[in-house]
């Protein structure tokens, strides 16, 4: 398989988020990018807009509900907000949108914050292993993995993608 080029999906996603945002009359949108990959895509993202708005920074991990499952990964960092949530139009920006949790724990910590005007939702890639019902604003490429594939970002500059296949796990018939 071969793995679409960020540099050709950014300027596509500038032009489409662009036109989404003016269909709903929003001329101030405030730019959230989820940690880590989320971040990269945002800043490739209002660069190619010629945007140099702040950008918030969330770092959903105790927001996850896999948090307990998992554990802390040690690179957490506080989120970072440099304005008011309250009221605001944002555009919520993340790597890959895979089961959808990662944007679920998103909005969730978001609400703590305040209650958003609106938030448009921007992925780089969808992947068809989503468990819960969000869908993208905006979106670079959707692709199909088989259940063994993952793909990484790998940033921030240049933005690149990597297909990653995780090991199988034995099957009862090997017993």
């Amino acid at each position: 398989m071969t793995l679409p080029d960020p540099a050709v999906l950014l300027p596509q996603m500038a032009a489409a988020l662009q036109a989404h945002l003016a269909e709903r009359q929003i001329d101030t949108p405030r730019f959230i990018g989820i940690h880590t990959g989320g971040v990269w895509v945002a800043q490739a993202l209002l660069q190619a807009l010629g945007c140099y708005d702040p950008l918030g920074v969330l770092d959903v991990s105790f927001y996850r509900d896999d948090f307990s499952q998992k554990g802390l990964h040690p690179q957490v960092q506080p989120s970072e907000l440099p304005f008011e949530i309250e009221g605001q139009h944002l555009v919520l920006v993340d790597d890959v949108l895979m089961s959808g949790r990662t944007i679920r724990a998103a909005l969730n910590e978001l609400f703590d914050y305040g209650r958003p005007a609106s938030v448009t939702l921007v992925c780089l890639l969808e992947l068809n292993a989503r468990e819960l019902p969000i869908r993208p604003d905006v979106v670079g490429a959707r692709l199909s993995l088989n259940a063994l594939q993952r793909v990484k970002v790998l940033g921030p500059t240049p933005l690149n993608l990597e297909l990653q296949t995780l090991a199988a796990a034995p099957s009862c018939a090997a017993y």
